[in-house]
């Protein structure tokens, strides 16, 4: 997750950590942990039931089979004992080539219940380490955060009083008595969203050392998730009488995503009308956006602009030169929303309505602040920081403050039918 360490010692290597091997430690937490893995790796919900039975914890049986499911179960590489209530674990997952880094830990009141589990993967050529945070390691990291934010944000009176706020949290012992990374990143990154009402605010933590080169495997095996996810192309489809339809769920990385993309607008070329179904796409990477846009001009057509506050620049964004096969033109295009719509996927629907390109169909949504940028704090922790703002040229204004406002406003689940009616000759 990091790319550099900014300062030395933020994290402190939990001093009794002690190499085990794959021999779990007889302690409350390496049985509970014991006990899960046997759950897991059996494939079978009674042993699911039995575990939660005997370790009480938010997991469902479903859960767990989901969780089999995705991974194929897993063979076990090593165990870190920490303390009689926490392990740590490295294990391998048996659907593919991938390793992952875990905690479990147990509540120390009543030694069973599970209070914390999860795995995250390591990517390759990285390392990784165990650790914990103490009180001043702690405050030395959200002071960086909040020095950060003051720094970076693209609004300078928003930075200031996202800093002011992290530091009064800190002073009132809010982050002082947590332990461990990932539990310390979703307390901030709560706390940020909820007070700045932000999406995009977010403290993130990884075990993994990552290298200071990107390895070229793990470009690969990126890529290979992309592709086997369609690049977040969930459906395309002809709806009667003659009406494309597009779902995406995300917007991938140009350099894998663009053919899938050119292949999706080829399937439509022939309809008379266009609907693209953005009610469950997260955003992503903006640049897939401009290319799909550029089927639906005839001509060179100026998109968005973007500012970054860091270097006061406000650059252009137009469609491109070129796109494979044929343009959408003069042909009505529809786009559906919902409140789950976020950030590229807001930008995409507020860039073709500004244009009087496309009908927006359904929910407001939130309002994404823009772009954004990973600054890291350490060589754990990365903060998400909006660094800038994406206006229309045709507005003059952004989604930020107010989301995107559909022209049709209906609930999302109606938003697919409304828009085949106002697409029906």
């Amino acid at each position: 997750m990091s790319r550099r360490t900014l300062s030395a010692a933020l994290l402190v290597l939990v001093p009794a950590l002690a190499l085990a091997g794959a021999a779990i430690p007889d302690t409350p937490a390496g049985r509970a942990f014991g006990a899960w893995l046997d759950a897991l790796n059996s494939g079978e919900r009674a042993r699911a039931e039995q575990f939660l039975a005997a370790h009480p914890s938010w997991f469902a049986p479903e859960d767990i089979e989901k969780w089999r499911a995705d991974v194929g179960g897993y063979d076990l590489l090593e165990v870190y004992p920490d303390t009689a209530t926490n392990v740590y674990f490295r294990v391998k997952q048996r659907a593919r080539p991938v390793e992952e880094i875990g905690r479990l830990e147990v509540n120390a009141k009543d030694l069973v219940s599970v209070v914390s589990l999860g795995a995250w993967r390591i990517p390759p050529g990285a390392t990784f380490e165990a650790v914990t945070l103490d009180e001043r390691s702690s405050a030395r990291l959200i002071g960086q955060a909040a020095a950060t934010l003051e720094e970076f944000h693209v609004d300078p009176v928003t930075g200031k009083k996202l800093s002011a706020f992290l530091r009064r949290q800190a002073r009132r012992g809010e982050y002082r008595d947590i332990r461990y990374g990932e539990l310390l990143a979703q307390k901030v990154t709560r706390n940020l969203r909820e007070y700045g009402h932000d999406d995009h605010l977010e403290l993130r933590f990884s075990y993994a050392l990552k290298p200071s080169q990107p390895s070229p495997l793990q470009a690969e095996q990126d890529a290979r998730r992309l592709a086997a996810s369609n690049c977040g192309f969930v459906k395309a489809e002809h709806l009667r009488p003659n009406i494309g339809y597009l779902k995406f769920d995300f917007f991938g990385d140009p350099e894998v995503c663009t053919p899938t993309a050119a292949a999706a607008m080829a399937f439509v070329a022939d309809s008379e009308a266009l609907i693209f179904d953005l009610r469950d796409n997260n955003g992503g990477m903006g640049g897939i956006g401009t290319f799909i846009s550029t089927y639906l001009f005839a001509g060179r057509t100026h998109l968005t602009n973007h500012f970054r506050r860091a270097d006061h620049v406000m650059t252009e964004e137009w469609t491109l030169p070129y796109v494979p096969g044929r343009k959408f033109i003069d042909k009505p295009v529809f786009v559906l929303i919902s409140k789950r719509t976020f950030s590229a996927g807001e930008g995409f629907a507020y860039l073709l309505q500004g244009l009087k390109r496309a009908t927006v169909v359904g929910e407001a949504t939130a309002g994404g602040s823009g772009t954004i940028e990973f600054k890291p704090l350490d060589a754990h922790f990365t903060l998400v920081v909006p660094t800038g703002r994406i206006t229309s040229p045709a507005t003059k204004s952004g989604f930020d403050a107010t989301g995107v406002v559909p022209d049709v406003k209906v609930p999302a689940g109606q938003a697919l039918e409304a828009a085949l009616g106002l697409a029906a000759p």
